[in-house]
């Protein structure tokens, strides 16, 4: 059969690229393990020396639940949005039809959106807004979107529950607040100190309901970074008692992508909100409030500072110039955090130090620079495609597994990276020939 489509470019790449790292894009897999390990794939699954360890899903960006209350310090903009204020909590984001129906959109901004708190270097609600995340703790709690139902694991779980998974037994979840990032060392997330607190007495009661069985961590895109940061942020004999394994599946890297440029310029279409035209430049100056939003743009250590990641007809943007492009966007304020969190955060890394395996596709168009020629920042950008999952770029991709096979090998620690050729970032624990290979591995994290 010859070669034909993405995979050609692919293929040629492998012939550029430094032999350590072309290992990784070579069948089969690159496996950095001990000597006695036995790669055995065919024999995967669910048999008499397999025994399930209770395994923990962390979610991508969208599929946690946010309720809302409003308290007597919050002052609304405009004065249905105070329709709510000392009557409990409610829905705040849910993939429904409520918001546009009720002509609550202009108030499910206001009471989305974070302020940056210079003094204290975090992120918060505006003042009166409480918010939290539902479903902590059930694999079967996490958003459902009308137009993709099979996101946020729906497919996925039904592929546990056939190995012999249970919810609230063997199968939890850990959602989390879409709107904000994990730190580096140094830097504070009063959100995500109360998050991993949370997660950390999750696993540990799981254990011991277990008869102290590791647990298995699992986390799809930015779900991937954050099960990652936990790991990295918990004591190293916590992590040799709890932690049987870290599975992460297309997880957002640190070194960045372009993908989170195009949104915070000309707005996301991430969060779904069904009847509502440009949805994505209505929703943009909420969503630049979220640390989210700028935590993985590109790292000019790995896209470099010379080639453009923004191409306009008055000047170019490097990945070393994301600073001037945010001001040139019209969102000054998102400068100084950018600066002080989402930075460091790119110069940062520490490998788990616990036996990982990390899956990627590859092979699809991606975007790589984004071309705004008449400076209108308001239109879609034309795109200069390059290779990797659709969203991360293949060079990042790369980058983060050099850094983590370094690390892990140094310290006798298993890394396991694996490329499938195809899969997309946002389906490849959806589509059956990919979600089979993510299933052999996690039965395989189970056998390791």
């Amino acid at each position: 059969m010859g070669i034909t489509g993405r995979l050609l470019p692919l293929l040629l790449l492998l012939l550029l690229v430094p032999a350590a790292l072309r290992d990784y894009l070579s069948p089969p897999a690159r496996t950095n393990r001990r000597p006695d390990h036995h790669d055995d794939a065919s024999s995967v699954g669910v048999s008499g020396d397999v025994v399930l360890h209770p395994l923990v899903l962390v979610p991508g960006m969208t599929c946690s639940e946010l309720e809302v209350r409003l308290t007597d310090a919050y002052h609304p903009s405009l004065p249905r949005c105070g329709a709510m204020k000392g009557k409990g909590w409610f829905g705040l984001w849910a993939n429904c039809s409520d918001i546009s129906t009720h002509h609550y959109l202009p108030c499910f901004m206001e009471q989305m959106s974070l302020v940056y708190d210079h003094a204290a270097d975090d992120y918060r609600n505006i003042a009166g807004v409480e918010t939290r995340v539902l479903n902590f703790g059930s694999s079967k709690g996490f958003q459902k979107n009308p137009n993709h139902t099979d996101w946020c694991f729906e497919v996925l779980r039904h592929e546990l529950e056939k190995a012999g998974y249970v919810d609230g037994d063997t199968l939890f979840g850990a959602p989390y607040d879409l709107r904000h990032a994990p730190p580096v060392p140094g830097h504070k997330s009063a959100v995500f100190s109360g998050y991993f607190r949370r997660l950390s007495r999750l696993i540990e009661d799981v254990s011991k309901s277990k008869n102290n069985q590791k647990v298995i961590l699992f986390g799809h895109s930015l779900g991937g970074m954050v099960a990652l940061e936990f790991v990295r942020s918990t004591a190293m004999a916590w992590r040799e008692k709890y932690i049987k394994h870290l599975v992460l599946v297309a997880p957002v890297p640190a070194e960045g992508f372009v993908k989170p440029v195009e949104y915070f310029v000309s707005g996301s279409d991430l969060l779904f909100v069904p009847g509502v035209e440009q949805l994505e430049l209505i929703l943009r100056p909420m969503w630049r409030t979220f640390e989210s939003s700028i935590v993985n743009f590109p790292s000019p250590a790995v896209f470099g500072r010379s080639k453009p990641v923004v191409i306009t007809r008055e000047r170019n943007f490097t990945a070393g110039e994301m600073e001037e492009l945010i001001a040139a966007v019209g969102y000054a304020a998102g400068v100084e955090p950018f600066r002080r969190r989402a930075v460091p955060k790119m110069n940062y890394f520490e490998a788990p130090m616990v036996p990982t395996t990390c899956i990627n596709g590859v092979g699809n168009d991606t975007p790589e620079q984004l071309v705004y020629w008449d400076g209108d920042f308001d239109a879609e950008p034309e795109i200069v495609y390059g290779d990797g999952d659709e969203d991360i770029n293949l060079v990042s991709m790369l980058a983060f597994d050099e850094k983590m096979r370094r690390q892990m090998e140094q310290n006798g620690v298993f890394y396991k990276s694996i490329k499938i050729p195809g899969a997309r970032h946002g389906t490849v624990i959806t589509e059956d020939w990919a979600l089979k290979r993510v299933m052999q591995e996690i039965l395989e994290a189970n056998r390791i």
